[in-house]
């Protein structure tokens, strides 16, 4: 009897599997028929796509853009799982970074005094999120908070609730970077409806991620914006850095439209929060170096 149950159950199971299996390919069919069909609302008095809208990712790559485990945060005898570190799969094609020998050890370093402070030598110690500084690009675009862009036919705006910042898409008129600056320079264009951005210009004090995971100052990121549905845009990046990684390298995830009704970008002004861990060390006697960690 046992076996006869077993027997039926077994067939009743592969049954189901086959049946969700055709189902799976037939709705897979219709998906890829709907998405040849699916063309992007243009920008009025243009012919290209409207990226306008407040958009979030929602990777884990803000802590480590590679593979990476849960842990505990700096302080959990103190905060317990606040601030801890959600676990999350790697957004670089491949899944490691192609880093140069004596630039893993920087790598490495950076870890190990991510929360370090010297208030007389704030830009090289210490991860510049913790003290509130522009994030640079690519990691503005995979911060875990939202940002809204702002699309013209000459230019585009994108804006961020963390710190305050913002970034210009030049469309027309592009030059090189005057000076050298957080968020780099960025130079745009339109291949079919792909965005495409060449971003120079950057000052080399920005980091990938808490893990420590930095570029240098010969960055050059080429970024590709591709709606892919109503509410969706595959964000793609190919990152050359030939002074810290052995070779050019890519990442890339969805960037989803936030749908909430009367959706708002809202500030997130962290600079008053900084103060007491940048300069606190200072009021202590004989000590300027706080240590994070």
């Amino acid at each position: 009897m046992k076996n006869w149950i077993g027997g039926v159950m077994i067939a009743a199971l592969s049954a189901a599997a086959t049946a969700a299996l055709l189902l799976s390919g037939a709705g897979s069919t219709a998906a890829q028929t709907e998405g040849a069909a699916w063309q992007a609302p243009r920008l009025p008095g243009t012919d290209h796509p409207d990226l306008n809208g407040i958009w979030q990712n929602l990777t884990t790559a803000n802590w480590d853009i590679e593979d990476h485990g849960a842990a505990p945060g700096p302080f959990p005898a103190l905060l317990g799982a606040w601030g801890s570190q959600p676990a999350g799969q790697s957004i670089v094609e491949g899944g490691e970074l192609p880093y140069r020998p004596e630039a893993l050890e920087q790598r490495d370093a950076n870890y190990t005094q991510r929360l370090d402070v010297d208030p007389l030598n704030l830009h090289t110690v210490g991860d510049p999120e913790a003290k509130c500084y522009a994030p640079g690009v690519p990691r503005a675009m995979y911060m875990p908070y939202p940002f809204q862009i702002v699309q013209m036919p000459e230019k585009i705006l994108i804006v961020f609730g963390y710190s305050n910042i913002s970034r210009y898409i030049q469309l027309e008129n592009h030059t090189e970077a005057p000076i050298d600056f957080w968020m780099g320079w960025s130079n745009g264009r339109w291949e079919g409806d792909t965005l495409v951005v060449d971003v120079t210009g950057f000052n080399g004090l920005t980091w990938l991620d808490r893990a420590g995971n930095f570029t240098s100052s010969a960055l050059h990121v080429v970024e590709r914006y591709t709606p892919v549905g109503p509410n969706t845009i595959m964000y793609e990046a190919t990152v050359d850095d030939p002074e810290v990684f052995t070779r050019p390298w890519s990442l890339s995830f969805p960037l989803y439209r936030r749908l909430e009704e009367n959706v708002q970008l809202l500030d997130f002004r962290c600079v008053p929060f900084t103060e007491e861990y940048i300069y606190g060390s200072l009021a202590k006697e004989g000590s300027y170096v706080q240590k994070g960690s």
